[in-house]
């Protein structure tokens, strides 16, 4: 395609251009850092949301906060996946993209994340800059990207923006969605909405240019593109939400009672308390920016020792500073709800990308017998609930309660069903009553290692608390059997939570070839390859964990009705193909390495950690290949 005909080309279509119905498709926009890719992505998932549509939004975050401009590794946007049906994760690869420069571009080219032939709506500015490397630059991947057979349309976005405001780089991506909006057949008139909604602080003459802003992009795309789609909607007929993971945790938060959130900034989540921050006072709760994650974590034990059980959010790096305040809510048997959002590690690792590497330090981490509730959310609904769950137990059970997320979910937006509030999700009030005399603050029930909290000022609830070993009273005891006493009873609190857990559901056939397990926000693919794996008359199912420690009842038995387990986990595994590993040194992934343990059963694992949501199309590989596999050894033998 020759850059000089492409768009006479187009412009020559006809404006009654036919309108292809899909069942879904996948749109990307990208652009460097600050140029609001990710805000018009957020805005056309919300739109398609409101217009009927499943839709599942991942955000596109570069490494560095602000790199440099036109980087292959800056791209910066949202990646959105709209479906005429329930969509409940970020798909396969890319269907159409806008991108506001070519090597934001190439960057997405290089890690495989666009479909082959998939259409490219490009920035053509860069062909004529000033700078004749840029230029040069810009023609060389035009080229190559026709060539590789993507279908590249160049789009003056810059020459039209300015026709209508003085900064075209404020301008593109309510440009870019009024395009998609003509694209995919969205109403006008729920996208001024939505620009309404999403510059509703600002002055009304900068809500009046974004406006006029989305009617030139549609209105371009209209005269100029020869293509269309319609994905079909239905809209709702009960009222939903269409929020970020970290949006819906703190929402939890808000629902769940708890009055006192702790933390300090670290990305993936930030967000969660920055919405906490804007809203928390209104409704009588308080966000307590510590001047550090240590100080963040005692500050909300002491919270909860006064009386309300509060919680402290994270991501990795500052969940190892916390371990040791964990280890002593664990000891003086203090509620606390621990958020962890996981990035990329270890250390400073990927601070912006996904990962699933914290679930054994979250089970084992501090020094000594710690035990904790670990809970893993697995959409941006449970985002929602686990965090009311998580209140709940941890003063139940006097515990703390870690809840995972990741990257994945706390940037993705999906539409769920409004919460309809309920009593049942608050504490009771603060118990105030005397302490029937005789009753020790550690009087632990022999069966379920639970004991009555006593709460700052209850009459007769004086007592000593301490981090040291101790004894009922919560003297310090340095003995053998009142040390190991004080270990067996806070064990046993996680005994009897498993008590009361029901067995996870089995996605498919209750009995086959092959179980893939999984845990937190690879749910949606797995479940969607499954999904596709039995219309080919593939025997396999899934099963889903939620609790992570304790273990629900009922894995084992599930498990010994297939042939086959395996994991699948966005963390750490050896693959046996690489040649030093065997069976004797293969590393496990996080939960196969669980359930191997827990249940002598042989767990395979498969596992990716390239800092992205993993897709269904690569799991659907994945145990396409494990079940030949075992076909082949089976003709040899």
């Amino acid at each position: 395609m020759n850059h000089t005909t492409t768009l006479e080309a187009i412009r020559q279509a006809p404006r009654n251009k036919p309108v292809v119905t899909l069942k879904e498709h996948i749109v990307e926009i990208i652009s460097d850092s600050g140029e609001g890719a990710q805000r018009c992505g957020q805005s056309l998932g919300s739109i398609a949301a409101k217009m009927g549509n499943g839709i599942w939004t991942v955000e596109i975050i570069p490494a560095e906060i602000r790199p440099p401009a036109r980087s292959v590794a800056g791209a910066s946007g949202n990646r959105i996946r709209i479906g005429a049906g329930r969509i409940t994760n970020g798909g396969d690869e890319t269907d159409l993209v806008i991108a506001f420069n070519e090597q934001v571009l190439l960057g997405r080219v290089r890690d495989d994340e666009l479909k082959r032939g998939c259409t490219i709506l490009l920035e053509s500015m860069w062909r004529t800059n000033k700078d004749h490397q840029i230029a040069a630059s810009y023609a060389e991947a035009y080229d190559k990207l026709v060539a590789a057979g993507y279908k590249v349309v160049e789009v003056p976005m810059e020459r039209e923006c300015l026709k209508l405001v003085n900064d075209a780089r404020r301008g593109k991506n309510m440009f870019a969605l009024g395009m998609l909006c003509s694209i995919y057949s969205l109403e006008l008139d729920l996208a001024r909405e939505q620009i309404a909604l999403t510059f509703g602080k600002k002055e009304q003459s900068v809500i009046d240019a974004n406006v006029r802003l989305l009617d030139a992009g549609h209105d371009w795309a209209e005269a100029n593109l020869d293509f269309k789609y319609r994905i079909p909607a239905t809209r709702s007929t009960v009222p939903q939400i269409v929020v970020n993971g970290n949006t819906a945790l703190a929402l939890g938060v808000l629902a769940s009672g708890m009055e006192i959130c702790a933390m300090y900034p670290i990305t993936p989540a930030t967000s969660a308390s920055h919405y906490l921050s804007d809203v928390f006072e209104k409704l009588g709760g308080m966000v307590h920016q510590a001047e550090d994650e240590i100080a963040a974590c005692a500050f909300a034990i002491g919270a909860s020792y006064a009386g309300k059980c509060a919680l402290t959010i994270t991501s990795g790096p500052g969940y190892s500073l916390k371990q040791e305040g964990i280890g002593l809510a664990v000891m003086g048997e203090i509620p606390l709800v621990v958020v962890n959002v996981q990035r990329g590690g270890p250390s400073t690792g990927q601070p912006t990308k996904a990962e699933q590497g914290d679930l054994l330090t979250a089970i084992f981490g501090s020094h000594g017998d710690a035990p904790k509730v670990v809970m893993a959310a697995s959409t941006i609904e449970d985002c929602f609930y686990s965090i009311i769950t998580a209140r709940k137990i941890a003063e139940t059970f006097n515990m703390v309660v870690v809840v995972l997320t990741d990257a994945g979910l706390a940037t993705s937006q999906q539409p769920f069903p409004r919460p309809q509030f309920s009593e049942d999700w608050l504490a009771p009030p603060i118990d105030q009553t005397p302490v029937p005399t005789g009753v020790k603050p550690y009087d632990w029930d022999k069966t379920t290692g639970l004991a009555q909290r006593f709460v700052p000022g209850q009459p007769g609830g004086m007592h000593t608390l301490t981090g040291l070993a101790h004894d009922r009273y919560g003297h310090v005891a340095y003995d053998p059997y009142t040390n190991e006493e004080g270990l067996r009873m806070r064990s046993l609190k996680l005994a009897a939570l498993q008590k009361t857990l029901k067995a996870p559901p089995v996605f498919g056939k209750e009995s086959g070839e092959l179980l893939v397990i999984g845990w937190g926000s690879t749910q949606g693919a797995i479940e969607e390859a499954v999904t596709i794996l039995n219309a080919e008359g593939l025997k396999v199912s899934s099963m889903h964990l939620r609790f992570l420690q304790p273990l629900p009842p009922g894995i084992k038995q599930a498990m010994q009705r297939f042939k086959q387990v395996m994991t699948i986990e966005s963390n750490w595994s050896d693959s046996l193909r690489a040649d030093v590993i065997d069976e004797d040194n293969r590393r496990y992934a996080a939960l196969a390495m669980l359930l191997r343990a827990r249940y002598l059963v042989d767990v395979d694992c498969w596992s990716e950690v390239r800092g992205q949501p993993i897709k269904p199309g690569t799991m659907c590989r994945v145990i396409r290949e494990k079940l030949n596999l075992k076909k082949r050894k089976a003709a040899k033998s």
